[in-house]
C-alpha cells in the first residue's frame, strides 16, 4: 500500500514504540482526538502516545487508505494489550506541509 510520507512515518514509529519520533510526525499545534480526550500540541501528543504505548503496546497494520478532500483516512488493524485485540480502527488525518495537523481515531 502506497501511503503518504507522514502516514508511513506514523505507522513505522508506532510499530517501533518510539514516542519521540511519533510526535515529530505532527505539527507543533496538532490536535489528536482519541478515547474521548483531546491532546493539543506536539508535546501533548508525545505524552499521550508514550502513555498509550506503555498501556496497550499496540502495533498497526494498514489495511486500507483513501483521501476524502482535505482528509485522509487510514484503516489499520491494531493489535495489543487491550480487550478485543485485534481491532480495525480508522485514523482520520489532516496533513499540511508534510506534517499531521489533526488526527481522530475511531472504531
Amino acid at each position: 500500500m502506497n501511503l503518504p510520507n507522514p502516514i508511513a512515518r506514523l505507522v513505522a514509529t508506532q510499530n517501533s514504540f518510539d514516542s519521540v519520533a511519533y510526535a515529530q510526525c505532527f505539527s507543533e499545534t496538532a490536535v489528536v482526538f482519541d478515547e474521548g480526550k483531546t491532546h493539543q500540541g506536539r508535546a501533548a501528543v508525545q505524552d499521550w502516545i508514550a502513555e498509550a504505548n506503555e498501556k496497550y503496546k499496540a502495533t498497526m497494520k494498514p489495511v486500507g487508505f483513501e483521501e476524502k478532500g482535505a482528509e485522509s483516512v487510514l484503516k489499520a488493524e491494531v493489535s495489543g494489550d487491550f480487550p478485543g485485540s485485534p481491532l480495525v480502527l480508522s485514523y482520520h488525518l489532516v496533513i499540511a506541509d508534510d506534517l499531521i495537523q489533526s488526527l481522530k481515531i475511531t472504531g
